[in-house]
C-alpha cells in the first residue's frame, strides 16, 4: 500500500483508540518528531475511508502540536471488525527487551530522551540470566510485575534507593536472593508490616 501526503486537518482522531500518552511522554514524542521528522515517512498514519486514524493517533496529536500541516497516510478499506482488530494489534507490545544488550550497548540517557519506559536508570538495572525466571521454574524464587502510575513508580524507586543506604539493609535476610532491588522491596514491606502491628 502506498502512502500519500495528506493535510493533517483532514484526519480525525479515533475516539475508540484504547491507547493514550501522558504529558511527559507526549512532550518526548513531539520532541522526537521535531528532531527526527524522517521517521514519519517510514511509519505513516493508517486511516480508514472516513479519514479516521486507526494507527498513529498519538503521532497525529504530536504532529499537530509540533505545527506540522501534512504527513504521509495509508488509507485502508477494511470492515469494522478488521479495523477494531487492527487498533488493538497495532498497539500490542510483542516480544521482550534484552536487558543485558540495552544495559551494555545503549546509552541510558539517550534511551530515556527517546521515550524508552524505564522506572530506573538502565545502567542500574540488575541483569542476569540467573533471575529471568523463565516459566517461573527457578524455585524458590518468583518474579512479580506491577503496573504503577509514574509518580508511584518514582516514589518506590526513591524508597528502594533510600533503604539501600541503611545499616539494616546490609543485614537483611535475603533467603538466597541476589537481586538487591527485590531484597530492598522486601525490607520495605517488612518495615511497613511491623509499623502496622
Amino acid at each position: 500500500m502506498q502512502s500519500k501526503l495528506t493535510n493533517l486537518r483532514e484526519i480525525r482522531n479515533n475516539p475508540e483508540n484504547p491507547r493514550y500518552i501522558r504529558d511527559e511522554k507526549f512532550e518526548q514524542l513531539v520532541k522526537s518528531l521535531k528532531e527526527f521528522p524522517e521517521m514519519i515517512h517510514v511509519r505513516p498514519l493508517i486511516v480508514n475511508q472516513k479519514m479516521q486514524a486507526l494507527g498513529g493517533n498519538m503521532r497525529l496529536k504530536a504532529m499537530l502540536e509540533a505545527g506540522w500541516t501534512e504527513c504521509p497516510v495509508v488509507q485502508v478499506d477494511w470492515s469494522e471488525e478488521k479495523q477494531r482488530e487492527f487498533i488493538i494489534k497495532d498497539n500490542l507490545g510483542f516480544g521482550e527487551w534484552d536487558w543485558d544488550m540495552l544495559a551494555n550497548e545503549w546509552n541510558s540517557v539517550e534511551l530515556e530522551e527517546w521515550g524508552f519506559d524505564t522506572w530506573q536508570n538502565i545502567d542500574d538495572i540488575e541483569t542476569s540470566d540467573e533471575f529471568t525466571l523463565p516459566d517461573g521454574d527457578k524455585e524458590p524464587f518468583q518474579q512479580m510485575t506491577f503496573t504503577l502510575a509514574d509518580e508511584q513508580a518514582e516514589q518506590i524507586k526513591n524508597k528502594i534507593a533510600d533503604i539501600k543506604q541503611t545499616e539494616e539493609y546490609k543485614y537483611t535476610e535475603t533467603m538466597g536472593n541476589e537481586n538487591s532491588n527485590g531484597n530492598a522491596l522486601y525490607l520495605i514491606a517488612m518495615q511497613w508490616a511491623e509499623q502496622r502491628r
